[in-house]
């Protein structure tokens, strides 16, 4: 059931409103301390929507959502949890998303 939950909630995280896409991304910080290593079965899937187009973000309230939400997976979940999804995500980006996620991974 979680991953249906989830793969429903991805969608929003990606969603072209921002104001919707700021919405989700809050939410989702809400919910990591809950959830905490409950999540481990959906982080590969999480974290590419999280960090995807919202750490690159012009818009300061979805970027500064998505660092919360990066803080947030840092300080509730097993970091060995986010060593593979985070490395895979910080080859691939530019720019203020991949400075972002390499000092993360330091």
């Amino acid at each position: 059931i979680l991953f249906q939950i989830f793969d429903a909630f991805k969608s929003r995280l990606h969603d072209s409103n921002s104001k919707v896409n700021q919405v989700a991304l809050e939410t989702m910080h809400k919910m990591i301390p809950l959830l905490k290593d409950n999540l481990s079965p959906v982080i590969n899937m999480l974290i590419p929507a999280i960090v995807d187009n919202n750490l690159n973000s012009k818009n300061p309230g979805i970027y500064a959502a998505a660092t919360n939400v990066i803080q947030a997976l840092c300080q509730h979940l097993d970091n060995y949890l986010l060593l593979q999804p985070f490395c895979t995500k910080a080859q691939f980006l530019n720019g203020r998303a991949k400075q972002d996620l390499t000092e993360r991974l330091a």
